[in-house]
């Protein structure tokens, strides 16, 4: 396994991250397809053998279910401050006002809940999981910044919005002299690369660690693309991102097909490999519902992929709507 630091931080994690959406109680959320206790804790058990430190979750998350198996497990597998666990904050929890967003009330409590199902003091990373345009981003920042200065977070980090609201937020922080964003948590994939225009270079510029979710475009990077899975023919999410673009979408997966191929291994390998060679790239956080996943994501880093391949690769995209905000 490989490590690298996250960001400007002295923060280590491995160079992939599991992400833990997959496992939950499925009747607690929106994914008739995640993983019970007992099937996902094999999944953990393996990520930390082959080295992986680096657990990514949500409080969200099948009601917060998937932050509970996260916490019994690793309580279970592993000394705490051998594992970097990333959670994040935003949606909705419970019915009526102040039940989700980034308020200060909302976060504040929902830190307190996310520690409780962990079964943990702190976590390493607290992430804003989308922005919140009811709230004020001061009253956000300087609530995130208490959470640090209080001990339940290491460090704080955020995902999907728009590169000019993350250079604001960026701006406010240095100014106040609050804690820094250390990550971002983006969408970017062979599928998906308008990424590239803004928000990567901003984080290359301010240090900035990211750490993109659906690095396999909700799978559909690692398997043929007349192939389909329970995930695929359930995934409403995932209809929305590609469904304008199938016929442009449908060259690139065999691209990587065709890659595959000739290397001899599986298109995952060759999807994740890009998005590992892509600066400032950290940690891809890839779901595992099948072990295969986890070796695939581990062989992953040891393929360098030639300039000639990565051309191919990107041959056939096209621009794309920004999605992943909401």
């Amino acid at each position: 396994m490989e490590y690298r630091r996250l960001g400007r931080s002295g923060l280590e994690v491995s160079r992939i991250c599991l992400g833990c959406m997959s496992y939950g109680v499925g009747e607690r959320g929106h994914h008739p397809w995640v993983l019970a206790e007992s099937e996902a804790r094999p999944f953990i058990r393996r990520a930390l053998d082959m080295g992986i430190n680096f657990f990514d979750t949500a409080n969200v998350y099948s009601g917060g279910s998937s932050e509970e198996i996260l916490g019994r497990a690793l309580k279970d597998f592993v000394s705490r401050e051998e594992v970097v666990i990333a959670t994040k904050v935003h949606g909705r929890m419970r019915p009526g006002p102040n039940g989700a967003g980034l308020s200060r009330k909302a976060i504040l409590h929902e830190i307190d809940q996310s520690l409780k199902r962990l079964g943990t003091d702190y976590v390493d990373l607290y992430q804003i999981h989308r922005w919140d345009y009811q709230t004020p981003i001061e009253e956000t920042l300087e609530a995130l910044d208490e959470v640090v200065k209080a001990g339940k977070a290491r460090y704080i980090g955020a995902s999907s919005m728009h590169a000019w609201q993350f250079m604001k937020a960026l701006a406010l922080q240095r100014q106040h002299g609050w804690a820094q964003f250390i990550s971002m948590q983006n969408y970017v994939n062979l599928l998906y690369r308008e990424e590239e225009r803004e928000m990567l270079p901003l984080c290359r510029e301010e240090g900035v660690g990211v750490i993109p979710w659906s690095p396999l475009a909700r799978g559909r990077l690692a398997r043929p693309w007349n192939q389909a899975t329970a995930r695929s023919e359930t995934d409403q999410f995932a209809r929305t991102l590609y469904q304008k673009t199938e016929e442009e979408d449908r060259r690139v997966v065999e691209a990587v097909e065709a890659v595959a191929r000739e290397r001899g291994v599986p298109m995952a390998q060759i999807a994740l490999a890009w998005v590992l060679q892509k600066s400032p790239v950290v940690a891809p956080i890839v779901g595992a519902t099948r072990l295969q996943h986890l070796e695939d994501a581990v062989a992953a880093l040891t393929i360098q992929l030639t300039e000639d391949e990565i051309a191919r690769l990107e041959a056939h995209y096209v621009p794309h709507a920004v999605v992943g905000f909401e």
